[in-house]
């Protein structure tokens, strides 16, 4: 079973800017979609960006031209850059993978943008 992680969490000022990475246990190249979710206290998970094995990529409103989505498959990893970071956007962050055998979910990893 493939297995998801996150890093690149952290503390940063509005305005700020993080990488995240999501590293699979195995290869990535069979998942459909890949992506990025985030979940709010006090609110439901809601997607934050998708991309496809051949790099086609899908933002949420909230975050397009501010977040970056990309995918590495010799490295088996899927990055969200996040520019001009703003207090909405606190949150744990979750990597997700689709295939037609698998959907899959990282950990999570912890977001905060003070203002």
């Amino acid at each position: 079973q493939v297995q998801l992680v996150e890093s690149g969490g952290g503390l940063v000022q509005a305005g700020g800017s993080l990488r995240l990475s999501c590293v699979a246990s195995g290869s990535i190249f069979t998942f459909n979609r890949m992506g990025w979710y985030r979940q709010a206290p006090g609110k439901q998970r809601e997607l934050v960006a998708t991309v496809t094995p051949i790099g086609f990529t899908n933002y949420a409103d909230a975050v397009k031209g501010r977040f970056t989505i990309s995918r590495d498959n010799a490295k088996n990893t899927v990055y969200l850059v996040m520019n001009s970071l703003r207090p909405e956007d606190t949150a744990v962050y979750y990597c997700h993978a689709v295939s037609a055998v698998n959907d899959l979910w990282g950990q999570g990893t912890q977001v905060t943008v003070s203002s």
